[in-house]
C-alpha cells in the first residue's frame, strides 16, 4: 500500500502543502522547495495533491483564460464549472498540455493529473500548480506574485520589472558585476507582501525561472525598475499612476475573478503609494547599473 505524506512549505509567510507517495521518485527532485520547509501549524493556505489516476475531464467547463503566447512561454489555460477550475499546462505552446490541475471554488485544494509519467513533465506540473495556487490564495493576503528579478542591497530589496526576453536578468547581473554588496534574491518570481505596519516586503521564492536560485531570503522594497531597452542610459521616477500600471502588469493572479483583483488592487495602492518605481531606460552595460543604483540608492 503506498502511504501519502504531506510537506509543508512556508513562503513570504503563506503556508502550503504538497502531498504524494511517501516513495514517490518526484520527492528528490523538488530540492528547490528545501530552504523553505516548515513544520505543520495549523491547516495549510491550500494543498496540492499528486493524482495516480488518470485524467478525466470533468463536463459543463467554460474556458475562461486561453492567452496566446510566444514560443517558449508557459500555456496556462483555465475553465470552470461545477464548482470546479481546471488549469490545463504546457511548458511551451508546441508541447501538448499533459498537466491538469482540478481546484476546489477556492482554491484551497488541487489534484494534479499527469497525462505523461516523464519526471521533467511531472515536475512542470508540479511547480505550476503551486505557483498557481499560491498566487490565487495569497492575492487578498496583501500579497503580490510578480514577474521579475530581484536583487538586495544595503539592506533593501529592488524589483527589476519588463517583459520576457527584455533584460531583467541581465540587469541584475550587471549589479552583481558592479554594484559591491549586492546579491541575487531570486530570478524570476519573487514575492512581495504588504505587512499590517505598511511595511512593503519583498521575498524569496522556491520559484525562479531558469537561474537556479531559490533562496529564503527578504528585505522591504527599496524600489521597483521597469527595465527599457534604449541607446542612452536614464532613469526616471514615474508617477502613481504610471507605477500602479507598471506592478499590474507585472503580478500573476485571475484578474476577472472579484476577491483576486480586489484584493491585488488594494495591494498595489498600497505598494505604489510607499514605493518609488521607476524606468530605466537603458544599455546592457556596466554604466546603466551605476546610473540605476546612483538613483535607486541614495
Amino acid at each position: 500500500m503506498n502511504t501519502l505524506m504531506t510537506r509543508y512549505f512556508k513562503v513570504a509567510g503563506h503556508v502550503f502543502s504538497l502531498t504524494m507517495t511517501e516513495t514517490c521518485s518526484l520527492w528528490p527532485r523538488l530540492t528547490q522547495y528545501d530552504p523553505f520547509i516548515t513544520e505543520q501549524a495549523g491547516s495549510p493556505l491550500f494543498d496540492v495533491r499528486l493524482s495516480q489516476e488518470p485524467f478525466e475531464r470533468p463536463g459543463s467547463l467554460e474556458l475562461l483564460y486561453d492567452p496566446q503566447t510566444e514560443p517558449g512561454e508557459t500555456v496556462v489555460r483555465l475553465s470552470h464549472g461545477d464548482n470546479l477550475w481546471v488549469f490545463d499546462m504546457s511548458p511551451d505552446k508546441d508541447i501538448p498540455c499533459y498537466s491538469h490541475l482540478v481546484a476546489t471554488e477556492d482554491f484551497s485544494c488541487g489534484t494534479l493529473y499527469l497525462d505523461n509519467r516523464r519526471v521533467s513533465d511531472a515536475v512542470f506540473g508540479i511547480n505550476n500548480s503551486l505557483m498557481l495556487l499560491f498566487a490565487f490564495r495569497t492575492a487578498p493576503l496583501g500579497t503580490l506574485e510578480l514577474h521579475a528579478s530581484m536583487v538586495s542591497n544595503s539592506g533593501k530589496a529592488f524589483l527589476f520589472l519588463a517583459r520576457s526576453g527584455t533584460g531583467k536578468s541581465t540587469h541584475s547581473q550587471l549589479w552583481l558585476d558592479y554594484i559591491p554588496g549586492s546579491e541575487l534574491m531570486n530570478d524570476d518570481n519573487p514575492i512581495v507582501r504588504v505587512l499590517s505596519d505598511g511595511t512593503v516586503m519583498a521575498y524569496g521564492s522556491p520559484w525562479s525561472g531558469k537561474t537556479p536560485c531559490y533562496r529564503n531570503v527578504q528585505a522591504p522594497v527599496g524600489a521597483f525598475v521597469r527595465i527599457r531597452r534604449s541607446p542612452q542610459n536614464l532613469i526616471t521616477r514615474l508617477s502613481l499612476l504610471e507605477s500602479y500600471a507598471l506592478l499590474y502588469s507585472s503580478c500573476s493572479g485571475f484578474k476577472a475573478h472579484r476577491d483576486i483583483a480586489d484584493g491585488l488592487h488594494a495591494t498595489l495602492e498600497k505598494a505604489v503609494t510607499t514605493t518609488p518605481c521607476y524606468v530605466l531606460d537603458c544599455r546592457p552595460d556596466e554604466e546603466a547599473a551605476k546610473v540605476c543604483s546612483a538613483e535607486v540608492l541614495k
